[in-house]
């Protein structure tokens, strides 16, 4: 039963991902695997409940990419791995981001949760840049929470990059994380020093 209702999760977001979720509906679904509607409907009421069950599976792998803060050296090569692990589960996802505005609209548990996780997300990336400023890698604010602000643009790109990329390219593929993940890395450079600096050009993108 578990594995029955833990493939229909999995082929819902294959077709969320390709069709777009205006596109998929809980019959689209059961069609794509051979099943009748009501088997279905026995693991999941409505498609609310197969969005918000790959959801928190995006959170949970999210909260394992973030785990890597913890007893890790710190430093700009875990910033970037980190990074990446993020904009590689956003593709993964991808539908969750394209239709991100839709989902936080019609469901409020979704809503709920992501505004509590977006505070522990902040907690969570600002005790990291004090790590680096504690290690000689980022300066020191020179503006009123000028970190925190920083940690805000990071924010809105993990939200919408997926968005942007799908409207400027023909076709977004792995190849786009790659070019992405310079551009989100680089925001960081203005507030290196000159230790920093040599650390961050040391890394391969």
């Amino acid at each position: 039963m578990k594995k029955t209702k833990q493939k229909i999760a999995d082929t819902a977001l294959h077709l969320f991902n390709m069709k777009g979720l205006s596109q998929v509906t809980l019959r689209t679904i059961a069609k794509e695997m051979g099943i009748s509607q009501g088997n279905l409907n026995y693991h999941y009421k409505k498609r609310e409940d197969i969005i918000e069950e790959i959801y928190y599976r995006l959170v949970k792998e999210m909260d394992d990419s973030m785990d890597k803060i913890k007893g890790a050296d710190i430093g700009l090569t875990l910033f970037s791995d980190i990074t990446a692990a993020v904009l590689q589960n956003s593709f993964k996802y991808r539908f969750f981001f394209f239709d991100f505005i839709q989902i936080m609209r019609e469901n409020k548990k979704i809503k709920r949760h992501y505004k509590s996780l977006v505070d522990i997300r902040k907690t969570q990336i600002i005790t990291f840049f004090d790590q680096l400023v504690q290690g000689g890698l980022m300066r020191e604010e020179q503006l009123p929470n000028e970190y925190t602000f920083l940690y805000k643009r990071f924010q809105i790109f993990g939200d919408f990059w997926m968005a942007s990329a799908e409207i400027e390219k023909k076709q977004i593929s792995e190849k786009t994380i790659v070019e992405y993940l310079e551009i989100i890395t680089q925001s960081i450079y203005p507030y290196l020093t000159e230790k920093g600096i040599k650390e961050y050009n040391s890394l391969n993108f």
